[in-house]
Protein backbone atom coordinates (compact mmCIF):
# COMPACT_ATOMS: atom_id res chain seq x y z
CA UNK A 1 0.00 0.00 0.00
CA UNK A 2 1.29 3.78 -0.31
CA UNK A 3 3.39 5.09 2.47
CA UNK A 4 1.10 7.29 4.70
CA UNK A 5 4.14 9.57 6.23
CA UNK A 6 1.03 11.90 8.29
CA UNK A 7 0.61 8.65 9.60
CA UNK A 8 3.68 7.93 10.58
CA UNK A 9 4.22 11.30 12.07
CA UNK A 10 1.25 10.92 14.29
CA UNK A 11 2.80 7.88 15.40
CA UNK A 12 6.02 9.49 16.82
CA UNK A 13 3.99 12.18 18.12
CA UNK A 14 1.58 9.45 20.23
CA UNK A 15 5.53 7.82 21.40
CA UNK A 16 6.05 11.30 22.39
CA UNK A 17 2.93 11.09 24.48
CA UNK A 18 3.59 7.63 26.05
CA UNK A 19 6.41 8.65 27.70
CA UNK A 20 5.42 12.14 28.20
CA UNK A 21 2.88 10.67 30.40
CA UNK A 22 4.98 7.51 31.57
CA UNK A 23 7.86 8.61 32.74
CA UNK A 24 6.96 11.94 34.78
CA UNK A 25 6.92 10.13 38.43
CA UNK A 26 10.07 9.95 39.22
CA UNK A 27 10.90 13.51 39.59
CA UNK A 28 7.98 13.71 41.52
CA UNK A 29 8.47 11.06 43.75
CA UNK A 30 9.90 14.15 46.25
CA UNK A 31 6.94 16.28 46.10
CA UNK A 32 4.29 13.53 46.81
CA UNK A 33 6.28 12.39 49.77
CA UNK A 34 6.28 15.95 51.07
CA UNK A 35 2.62 16.86 50.25
CA UNK A 36 1.08 13.35 51.38
CA UNK A 37 3.61 12.73 54.18
CA UNK A 38 4.08 8.91 52.97
CA UNK A 39 6.56 6.34 53.44
CA UNK A 40 8.93 4.79 50.79
CA UNK A 41 6.48 1.82 50.66
CA UNK A 42 3.58 3.93 50.49
CA UNK A 43 4.36 6.15 47.36
CA UNK A 44 6.22 3.46 45.46
CA UNK A 45 2.38 2.14 45.04
CA UNK A 46 1.48 5.09 42.44
CA UNK A 47 4.26 3.18 40.15
CA UNK A 48 3.34 0.15 41.23
CA UNK A 49 -0.91 1.04 40.04
CA UNK A 50 0.64 2.82 36.57
CA UNK A 51 2.66 -0.33 35.80
CA UNK A 52 0.39 -3.16 36.97
CA UNK A 53 -2.14 -1.86 34.08
CA UNK A 54 0.39 -3.52 31.82
CA UNK A 55 -0.98 -6.55 32.94
CA UNK A 56 -3.40 -6.05 29.97
CA UNK A 57 -1.11 -6.12 27.06
CA UNK A 58 -2.49 -9.60 25.75
CA UNK A 59 -6.29 -8.71 26.21
CA UNK A 60 -5.50 -5.27 24.71
CA UNK A 61 -3.66 -7.55 21.85
CA UNK A 62 -6.91 -9.59 21.14
CA UNK A 63 -9.27 -6.34 21.01
CA UNK A 64 -6.79 -4.97 18.63
CA UNK A 65 -7.27 -7.59 16.54
CA UNK A 66 -11.42 -7.79 17.16
CA UNK A 67 -12.03 -3.63 17.41
CA UNK A 68 -8.88 -2.11 15.11
CA UNK A 69 -6.36 0.55 15.98
CA UNK A 70 -8.84 3.28 15.59
CA UNK A 71 -10.87 2.66 17.98
CA UNK A 72 -8.61 0.72 20.46
CA UNK A 73 -6.18 4.06 20.30
CA UNK A 74 -9.18 6.57 21.25
CA UNK A 75 -10.21 4.64 24.12
CA UNK A 76 -6.82 4.74 25.59
CA UNK A 77 -6.24 8.17 25.56
CA UNK A 78 -10.15 8.52 26.63
CA UNK A 79 -8.88 6.25 29.67
CA UNK A 80 -5.87 8.26 30.25
CA UNK A 81 -7.51 11.75 30.01
CA UNK A 82 -10.58 10.23 32.66
CA UNK A 83 -7.23 9.34 35.05
CA UNK A 84 -5.52 12.44 34.66
CA UNK A 85 -8.59 14.53 35.27
CA UNK A 86 -9.49 12.40 38.51
CA UNK A 87 -6.44 13.46 40.20
CA UNK A 88 -6.65 16.75 39.11
CA UNK A 89 -9.88 17.50 40.05
CA UNK A 90 -9.15 15.48 43.77
CA UNK A 91 -5.35 15.61 44.42
CA UNK A 92 -5.45 13.21 47.53
CA UNK A 93 -3.29 10.05 47.33
CA UNK A 94 -5.70 7.72 47.53
CA UNK A 95 -7.16 8.97 43.93
CA UNK A 96 -3.55 9.55 42.90
CA UNK A 97 -3.54 5.59 42.78
CA UNK A 98 -6.75 5.29 41.06
CA UNK A 99 -5.90 7.93 38.81
CA UNK A 100 -2.10 6.45 37.85
CA UNK A 101 -3.97 2.85 37.19
CA UNK A 102 -6.22 4.64 34.40
CA UNK A 103 -3.27 6.40 32.58
CA UNK A 104 -1.14 2.89 32.94
CA UNK A 105 -3.77 1.14 31.30
CA UNK A 106 -4.41 3.66 28.56
CA UNK A 107 -0.51 3.60 27.65
CA UNK A 108 -0.90 -0.40 27.55
CA UNK A 109 -3.46 0.22 25.21
CA UNK A 110 -1.37 2.14 22.88
CA UNK A 111 1.75 0.15 23.57
CA UNK A 112 -0.01 -2.63 21.85
CA UNK A 113 -1.68 -0.84 18.99
CA UNK A 114 0.80 1.69 17.74
CA UNK A 115 3.75 -0.89 16.60
CA UNK A 116 1.46 -2.76 13.89
CA UNK A 117 -0.07 0.61 12.79
CA UNK A 118 3.57 1.89 12.17
CA UNK A 119 4.74 -0.91 10.14
CA UNK A 120 1.65 -0.17 7.84
CA UNK A 121 2.05 3.19 7.60
CA UNK A 122 5.54 3.78 7.42
CA UNK A 123 6.13 0.08 5.01
CA UNK A 124 7.81 -3.02 6.21
CA UNK A 125 11.42 -2.02 4.75
CA UNK A 126 11.35 0.97 6.82
CA UNK A 127 9.92 -0.53 10.24
CA UNK A 128 12.98 -0.78 12.06
CA UNK A 129 14.15 2.37 10.70
CA UNK A 130 10.88 3.93 11.85
CA UNK A 131 11.02 1.88 15.31
CA UNK A 132 14.37 3.44 15.98
CA UNK A 133 13.07 6.96 15.29
CA UNK A 134 10.09 6.51 17.52
CA UNK A 135 12.02 5.64 20.45
CA UNK A 136 14.11 9.00 19.83
CA UNK A 137 10.69 10.72 19.94
CA UNK A 138 10.16 8.65 23.43
CA UNK A 139 12.99 9.56 24.57
CA UNK A 140 12.60 12.97 23.67
CA UNK A 141 9.58 13.28 25.89
CA UNK A 142 11.30 11.27 28.74
CA UNK A 143 13.80 14.26 28.86
CA UNK A 144 11.25 17.15 28.44
CA UNK A 145 8.72 16.23 30.82
CA UNK A 146 11.13 16.84 34.28
CA UNK A 147 11.73 20.21 32.72
CA UNK A 148 8.40 20.77 32.06
CA UNK A 149 7.62 19.60 35.84
CA UNK A 150 10.36 22.23 37.11
CA UNK A 151 9.14 24.90 35.06
CA UNK A 152 6.01 24.94 36.05
CA UNK A 153 6.26 24.40 39.83
CA UNK A 154 9.04 27.08 40.14
CA UNK A 155 6.73 29.65 38.03
CA UNK A 156 3.88 28.77 40.18
CA UNK A 157 5.02 28.72 43.85
CA UNK A 158 7.36 32.10 43.05
CA UNK A 159 3.92 33.65 41.96
CA UNK A 160 4.67 34.39 38.15
CA UNK A 161 1.48 33.63 37.55
CA UNK A 162 0.59 36.29 34.94
CA UNK A 163 3.75 35.45 32.69
CA UNK A 164 1.56 33.69 30.33
CA UNK A 165 -2.04 32.35 29.96
CA UNK A 166 -0.96 28.86 30.64
CA UNK A 167 0.54 29.49 34.52
CA UNK A 168 -2.46 31.90 34.97
CA UNK A 169 -4.75 29.63 33.83
CA UNK A 170 -3.38 26.70 35.91
CA UNK A 171 -2.83 28.66 38.96
CA UNK A 172 -6.60 29.32 39.54
CA UNK A 173 -7.34 25.40 39.08
CA UNK A 174 -4.50 23.80 41.03
CA UNK A 175 -4.27 23.82 45.14
CA UNK A 176 -1.86 26.46 46.38
CA UNK A 177 0.43 23.90 48.04
CA UNK A 178 0.47 21.31 45.18
CA UNK A 179 1.83 23.14 42.32
CA UNK A 180 2.65 19.99 41.18
CA UNK A 181 -0.51 18.75 40.25
CA UNK A 182 -0.56 21.35 37.77
CA UNK A 183 1.09 18.46 35.36
CA UNK A 184 -2.22 16.27 35.14
CA UNK A 185 -4.35 19.20 33.98
CA UNK A 186 -1.45 18.67 31.06
CA UNK A 187 -1.95 15.74 30.80
CA UNK A 188 -5.58 15.39 30.64
CA UNK A 189 -6.03 18.13 27.98
CA UNK A 190 -3.16 16.48 26.34
CA UNK A 191 -4.89 13.31 25.96
CA UNK A 192 -8.20 14.84 24.62
CA UNK A 193 -6.91 16.70 22.30
CA UNK A 194 -4.93 12.82 20.59
CA UNK A 195 -8.33 11.95 20.86
CA UNK A 196 -10.15 14.63 18.74
CA UNK A 197 -6.80 14.11 16.32
CA UNK A 198 -7.70 11.09 16.34
CA UNK A 199 -10.93 10.82 15.43
CA UNK A 200 -10.67 13.91 12.66
CA UNK A 201 -8.43 11.50 10.97
CA UNK A 202 -8.50 7.79 8.67
CA UNK A 203 -5.95 5.48 9.48
CA UNK A 204 -4.90 2.68 7.25
CA UNK A 205 -6.20 -0.62 7.70
CA UNK A 206 -3.61 -2.86 9.23
CA UNK A 207 -3.79 -6.42 8.50
CA UNK A 208 -1.57 -8.62 11.03
CA UNK A 209 0.37 -10.86 9.75
CA UNK A 210 -0.50 -14.41 11.19
CA UNK A 211 3.19 -14.10 13.61
CA UNK A 212 2.25 -10.50 14.77
CA UNK A 213 -1.00 -11.94 15.80
CA UNK A 214 -1.81 -12.04 19.93
CA UNK A 215 -3.00 -15.61 19.85
CA UNK A 216 -6.02 -17.75 21.04
CA UNK A 217 -5.69 -18.21 25.27
CA UNK A 218 -4.79 -22.09 24.32
CA UNK A 219 -1.33 -20.65 22.54
CA UNK A 220 -0.70 -18.28 25.15
CA UNK A 221 -0.94 -21.11 27.72
CA UNK A 222 1.16 -23.34 25.65
CA UNK A 223 4.01 -20.75 25.78
CA UNK A 224 3.98 -20.39 29.19
CA UNK A 225 4.66 -23.94 30.10
CA UNK A 226 7.92 -23.26 28.26
CA UNK A 227 11.07 -23.02 30.49
CA UNK A 228 12.73 -20.17 27.56
CA UNK A 229 9.75 -18.20 27.45
CA UNK A 230 9.33 -18.05 31.39
CA UNK A 231 13.13 -16.88 31.65
CA UNK A 232 12.77 -14.05 29.16
CA UNK A 233 9.72 -12.81 30.31
CA UNK A 234 11.76 -12.46 33.36
CA UNK A 235 14.38 -10.83 31.68
CA UNK A 236 12.07 -8.10 30.54
CA UNK A 237 10.68 -7.82 33.88
CA UNK A 238 13.86 -7.38 35.33
CA UNK A 239 15.06 -4.59 32.95
CA UNK A 240 11.77 -2.59 32.77
CA UNK A 241 11.98 -2.74 36.81
CA UNK A 242 15.97 -1.63 36.79
CA UNK A 243 15.30 1.05 34.37
CA UNK A 244 12.18 2.32 36.66
CA UNK A 245 13.47 1.52 39.61
CA UNK A 246 16.55 3.79 39.11
CA UNK A 247 14.43 6.70 37.45
CA UNK A 248 11.95 6.81 40.40
CA UNK A 249 14.32 7.20 43.03
CA UNK A 250 17.05 9.35 41.77
CA UNK A 251 15.68 12.58 42.60
CA UNK A 252 14.34 11.54 46.33
CA UNK A 253 18.22 10.04 46.80
CA UNK A 254 19.60 13.11 45.66
CA UNK A 255 17.77 15.15 48.05
CA UNK A 256 17.57 12.35 50.92
CA UNK A 257 21.34 11.76 50.89
CA UNK A 258 22.81 14.88 49.26
CA UNK A 259 20.51 17.86 49.63
CA UNK A 260 20.09 18.58 46.29
CA UNK A 261 16.46 20.32 45.74
CA UNK A 262 14.64 17.81 43.52
CA UNK A 263 12.40 20.64 41.57
CA UNK A 264 15.49 21.32 39.93
CA UNK A 265 18.64 19.54 40.36
CA UNK A 266 16.68 16.16 40.67
CA UNK A 267 14.34 17.00 37.67
CA UNK A 268 17.07 17.71 35.48
CA UNK A 269 19.42 14.82 36.75
CA UNK A 270 16.62 12.71 35.91
CA UNK A 271 16.02 14.58 33.00
CA UNK A 272 19.39 13.48 31.93
CA UNK A 273 19.25 9.76 32.82
CA UNK A 274 16.11 9.82 30.17
CA UNK A 275 18.19 11.92 27.55
CA UNK A 276 21.57 9.54 28.14
CA UNK A 277 19.30 6.28 27.97
CA UNK A 278 17.94 7.75 24.71
CA UNK A 279 21.75 8.17 22.54
CA UNK A 280 22.59 5.07 24.23
CA UNK A 281 19.70 3.42 21.74
CA UNK A 282 21.59 5.30 19.02
CA UNK A 283 24.73 4.05 19.61
CA UNK A 284 23.95 0.46 20.69
CA UNK A 285 22.44 0.25 16.71
CA UNK A 286 25.87 0.87 15.25
CA UNK A 287 27.32 -2.07 17.85
CA UNK A 288 24.77 -4.35 17.16
CA UNK A 289 26.14 -4.39 14.16
CA UNK A 290 29.67 -4.74 14.84
CA UNK A 291 29.45 -7.30 17.71
CA UNK A 292 27.30 -10.42 18.99
CA UNK A 293 24.67 -9.36 21.10
CA UNK A 294 25.32 -11.57 24.28
CA UNK A 295 29.17 -9.86 24.59
CA UNK A 296 27.28 -6.15 24.32
CA UNK A 297 24.62 -7.34 26.90
CA UNK A 298 27.02 -8.50 28.77
CA UNK A 299 29.65 -5.31 29.07
CA UNK A 300 26.67 -2.71 29.20
CA UNK A 301 25.28 -4.70 32.18
CA UNK A 302 28.54 -4.66 34.03
CA UNK A 303 29.11 -1.16 32.68
CA UNK A 304 25.49 -0.04 34.62
CA UNK A 305 26.48 -1.88 37.91
CA UNK A 306 29.54 -0.32 38.21
CA UNK A 307 27.84 3.21 37.45
CA UNK A 308 24.83 2.80 39.46
CA UNK A 309 27.54 1.40 42.50
CA UNK A 310 29.06 4.65 42.18
CA UNK A 311 26.21 6.71 42.13
CA UNK A 312 24.61 5.48 45.50
CA UNK A 313 28.00 4.98 47.55
CA UNK A 314 29.96 7.97 46.34
CA UNK A 315 29.90 12.08 47.70
CA UNK A 316 29.31 15.53 46.81
CA UNK A 317 28.42 15.82 43.03
CA UNK A 318 29.60 12.47 41.94
CA UNK A 319 25.50 10.58 41.87
CA UNK A 320 24.63 13.65 39.53
CA UNK A 321 26.98 12.26 36.72
CA UNK A 322 26.84 8.78 37.08
CA UNK A 323 23.10 7.85 37.76
CA UNK A 324 22.69 9.39 34.27
CA UNK A 325 25.55 7.52 32.66
CA UNK A 326 24.18 4.36 34.28
CA UNK A 327 20.94 5.22 32.36
CA UNK A 328 23.10 5.62 29.18
CA UNK A 329 24.50 1.62 29.96
CA UNK A 330 21.13 0.32 30.13
CA UNK A 331 19.92 1.93 26.83
CA UNK A 332 20.42 -1.39 24.91
CA UNK A 333 19.24 -4.13 27.41
CA UNK A 334 15.47 -3.86 26.18
CA UNK A 335 16.19 -4.30 22.37
CA UNK A 336 19.29 -6.96 23.10
CA UNK A 337 16.45 -8.90 25.23
CA UNK A 338 13.39 -8.43 23.72
CA UNK A 339 15.30 -9.66 20.12
CA UNK A 340 17.39 -12.87 22.07
CA UNK A 341 13.88 -13.73 23.17
CA UNK A 342 11.99 -13.74 19.96
CA UNK A 343 15.06 -15.81 17.96
CA UNK A 344 14.96 -17.93 20.34
CA UNK A 345 11.39 -19.38 19.04
CA UNK A 346 10.53 -20.46 15.57
CA UNK A 347 6.55 -19.31 15.99
CA UNK A 348 3.75 -17.49 18.12
CA UNK A 349 6.06 -14.28 17.48
CA UNK A 350 2.95 -12.30 18.74
CA UNK A 351 1.58 -14.04 21.46
CA UNK A 352 4.97 -14.38 22.64
CA UNK A 353 5.18 -10.56 22.38
CA UNK A 354 2.41 -10.30 24.23
CA UNK A 355 3.85 -12.26 27.00
CA UNK A 356 7.20 -10.39 27.23
CA UNK A 357 5.80 -6.60 26.99
CA UNK A 358 3.44 -7.71 30.08
CA UNK A 359 7.04 -8.27 31.82
CA UNK A 360 7.02 -4.70 32.08
CA UNK A 361 4.72 -4.86 35.33
CA UNK A 362 8.36 -4.97 36.61
CA UNK A 363 8.53 -1.24 36.87
CA UNK A 364 5.40 -1.92 39.28
CA UNK A 365 6.93 -4.71 41.36
CA UNK A 366 10.71 -3.56 41.45
CA UNK A 367 10.32 0.45 42.90
CA UNK A 368 7.60 -1.26 45.11
CA UNK A 369 10.43 -3.64 47.01
CA UNK A 370 12.88 -0.91 46.95
CA UNK A 371 10.42 0.92 49.00
CA UNK A 372 9.55 -1.51 51.29
CA UNK A 373 13.08 -2.04 51.90
CA UNK A 374 14.07 1.67 52.27
CA UNK A 375 11.85 1.96 54.87
CA UNK A 376 13.51 -0.35 57.50
CA UNK A 377 17.14 0.42 56.41
CA UNK A 378 17.23 3.53 54.36
CA UNK A 379 16.87 4.38 50.50
CA UNK A 380 20.76 3.08 49.66
CA UNK A 381 20.56 0.06 51.03
CA UNK A 382 17.16 -0.38 49.58
CA UNK A 383 18.59 0.67 46.01
CA UNK A 384 20.71 -2.37 45.89
CA UNK A 385 18.28 -4.53 44.77
CA UNK A 386 18.31 -3.15 41.72
CA UNK A 387 22.12 -5.61 41.87
CA UNK A 388 19.71 -8.75 41.93
CA UNK A 389 17.86 -7.61 38.38
CA UNK A 390 21.24 -6.56 36.87
CA UNK A 391 22.17 -9.65 37.97
CA UNK A 392 19.56 -11.52 36.12
CA UNK A 393 20.08 -9.47 33.05
CA UNK A 394 23.73 -10.17 33.42
CA UNK A 395 22.60 -13.89 33.25
CA UNK A 396 20.90 -13.64 30.33
CA UNK A 397 24.05 -12.94 28.63
CA UNK A 398 24.77 -15.77 29.73
CA UNK A 399 22.88 -18.37 28.79
CA UNK A 400 20.48 -17.15 25.85
CA UNK A 401 21.16 -19.67 23.02
CA UNK A 402 18.84 -18.26 19.78
CA UNK A 403 18.44 -19.84 16.92
CA UNK A 404 19.25 -16.75 14.76
CA UNK A 405 22.06 -14.28 15.94
CA UNK A 406 22.03 -10.84 15.28
CA UNK A 407 24.03 -10.01 11.83
CA UNK A 408 27.18 -8.14 12.24
CA UNK A 409 29.02 -7.08 9.16
CA UNK A 410 31.83 -9.43 10.45
CA UNK A 411 30.13 -12.37 10.28
CA UNK A 412 28.28 -11.06 7.03
CA UNK A 413 31.61 -10.86 5.33
CA UNK A 414 32.38 -14.39 6.11
CA UNK A 415 29.65 -15.86 5.20
CA UNK A 416 30.11 -14.20 1.52
CA UNK A 417 33.91 -15.33 1.78
CA UNK A 418 32.94 -18.78 2.14
CA UNK A 419 30.36 -19.01 -0.49
CA UNK A 420 32.54 -17.37 -3.00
Amino acid sequence: MKRNYFIVVLIFIIFFVISFLTNIIGPLIPDIIKSFELSYFMVAFLPFSFFIAYLISIPAGILLEKYHEKKVMMAAFVIAAFGAFLFASIPVFSIAVISLFFIGFGMAMLQVAINPLLRTAGGEEHFAFNSVFAQLFFGGASFLSPQLYSYLVKNLESGNKNENIILSSLSGIIPANLPWVSLYWIFAIVSLLMVIVLGLIKLPVVVLKEDEKTGAWGTIKKLLKNKTVILFFIGIFAYVGTEQGIANWISEFLSRYHGFDPQTIGANTVSYYWGLLTIGCVLGLILLKLFDSKLILRIFTIAAMICLAVAIFSEGNTPLYFFPVAGFFLSVMWSVIFSLALNSVDKHYGSFSGILCTGIIGGAIVPLIIGFVSDYTGLRFGMLFLFLTLSYILSVSIWANPLIKNETIFNKVKAETNSN
